[in-house]
């Protein structure tokens, strides 16, 4: 097991104090605001975005020199609006580092993003490059998880076609056969713990609406814009890279927190293995593991999902829980060495744990809430449910609450939004070129 990251020293980030007026919520160049440690109390239910407190120019994130690695072209990133920098609270809106003033400086890391946040109030406690969009690889299963997994039941059976067999020779799979007759439970087992393409197909194809893993895509972009994940565009249910495809640390800490509020998802994500039965004359029965080490190897884990692929290189979502409290991480663009992906996300985990209770520089936003700066007419009043906090288990699944409300009537104002939405999509990704590369084993 590789040693720990060196530390860094970040005196570049002593916060020079302005004026004490709130800085406004601008993108780009322009400074972010920042709050002192406190401003914001850590408390269950939604968190309100703290004032601002001071200004300071964008810092650099702590890095460790990486390994030099022949990499493919990485595509040009969608435009991100100001409107959709500012989610989640002014601060935010850096491509540089992010953390409340006076706490120790966050390990040095080889991911060029990355954000930590509490799973139970959406206090985010800092990051680096929040918003940036990257490449996703597969934790991007986390918003197939998110957005399918409360509408399958995981006792049906299913047939696995040659289509759901189509990924990337090399690529990550359960192992699933043409044939096969598998339950919804394991693919959902083998798409969390194998990372398996195969199983995201299949399940894609089962969400969706009869048009295929091509439906199941478009529904994982619809829950997207309905959690608040702007940056975030899935072209694959697999995290195979796709031409336009991209997400955000910001944007997967959202995804990650409605997917960890789930019983069955967190049942899951902290299996360490399971048998995938024999297919008669088709295939004999085989032991799968949890890739996750994460789960082995951190007091408290909750499981979470790894990601490589060689455009995105090696992505991260994990969480735990320490004296009773919930922290989620999520990176992005990462190198395996000096520390592999797990092992940068604990060393994060470590940093948050060992902040003040109150210290934020902002929150994840609640699923429904509108964009900052929308117009009413642009917003749709279908709202689910708030997410339920990490630890307590939800009795009825979002969808199955929702749904009086769309047949009470809000259908038309949901199409109004999914047009909206169709417009933020194109002007988006007009800036994004087709992925230059391919991996030899997706993760």
């Amino acid at each position: 097991m590789t040693g720990p990251a060196p530390r860094r020293t970040l005196a570049a980030c002593v916060v020079v104090l302005a004026a004490a007026a709130p800085a406004p919520a601008v993108a780009g160049a322009a400074p972010p605001a920042r709050f002192m440690a406190g401003s914001a109390p850590a408390v269950a239910g939604p968190t309100p975005t703290p004032p601002a407190r001071s200004v300071a120019t964008v810092v650099p994130c702590p890095t460790t020199p990486a390994p030099d690695v022949s990499r493919p072209p990485r595509p040009a990133p969608p435009v991100v609006g100001p409107d959709e920098r500012a989610v989640g609270g002014p601060a935010l809106a850096t491509a540089g580092l992010v953390v409340p003033p006076g706490v120790p400086a966050p390990p040095a890391l080889t991911a060029t993003s990355w954000l930590v946040a509490d799973l139970e109030t959406g206090a985010v406690l800092g990051g680096c490059g929040p918003h940036e969009p990257s490449t996703p690889a597969s934790v991007q299963k986390l918003l197939l998880a998110a957005t399918l997994l409360p509408r399958l039941d995981p006792r049906q059976v299913v047939t696995v076609t040659a289509a759901d067999l189509d990924i990337e020779p090399g690529s990550s799979a359960v192992g699933l056969v043409e044939g096969g007759r598998y339950p919804v439970e394991l693919l959902w087992l083998g798409l969390l713990l194998q990372s398996g393409n195969d199983a995201a197909n299949t399940l894609a194809r089962l969400g969706g609406g009869g048009q295929g893993a091509a439906g199941g895509v478009r529904a994982m972009n619809e829950q997207a814009r309905r959690l608040g994940a702007y940056q975030t565009r899935a072209v694959t249910p697999s995290g195979l890279d796709g031409p336009g495809q991209f997400t955000s640390a910001y944007d997967l800490a959202l995804i990650a927190r409605v997917c960890f509020a789930d019983p069955t998802f967190r049942r899951y994500a902290l299996t360490e293995r399971t048998q995938v039965p024999a297919q008669g004359r088709l295939a004999k029965g085989f032991q799968i593991q949890n890739e996750n080490q994460l789960v082995y190897r951190y007091p408290g884990a909750l499981g979470g999902k790894t990601g490589f692929t060689d455009l995105a290189r090696h992505t991260y979502v994990g969480a735990a829980e320490r004296d009773g409290r919930r922290l989620v991480v999520a990176l992005l663009n990462a190198e395996p060495r000096p520390l592999r992906g797990w092992q940068q996300g604990a060393a994060l985990l470590d940093w948050g744990f060992a902040l003040p209770r109150d210290a934020t520089v902002g929150r994840l936003v609640e699923p429904g809430e509108p964009l900052p700066g929308a117009t009413p007419a642009a917003v749709a009043s279908v709202s689910a449910p708030a997410v339920v906090p990490a630890g307590r288990d939800a009795g009825t699944p979002w969808s199955d609450l929702a749904r009086p409300m769309l047949l009470a009537g809000a259908v038309p104002l949901l199409g109004v939004a999914l047009v909206v939405w169709r417009v933020r999509r194109r002007r988006g990704s007009a800036g994004a070129a087709r992925d230059g590369g391919r991996s030899p084993q997706p993760r």
